[in-house]
């Protein structure tokens, strides 16, 4: 059984989406390991990013929060201590 064929223009929005996510992501990361902000502006990144992150892809909050959430708070206990980011998680 095939399955049925993509719709172009919808391909071509969600391989948009995905690189803007891929893109936040990374941007994301790089604000975490290298900024010049104190523990409470990581957190408020990390939240603007997960609305971010929401409105490409609205309803995924689990997904979000099983794949980069523990990604950002590794990056902050690394950098600020090993109880950073429990209130996060």
């Amino acid at each position: 059984m095939s399955s049925p064929p993509l719709d172009p223009a919808a391909l071509r929005e969600e391989n948009l989406r995905m690189r803007r996510l891929r893109h936040l992501i990374s941007l994301t990361t790089a604000e975490l390991a290298q900024g010049d902000h104190g523990l409470s502006e990581a957190e408020a990144i990390i939240e603007r990013t997960r609305c971010a992150v929401l409105t490409l892809f609205p309803g995924r909050e689990s997904t979000f929060e099983l794949i980069y959430r523990p990604r950002f708070v590794r990056i902050l206990q690394e950098r600020y201590g090993s109880s950073s980011g429990e209130t996060l998680q």
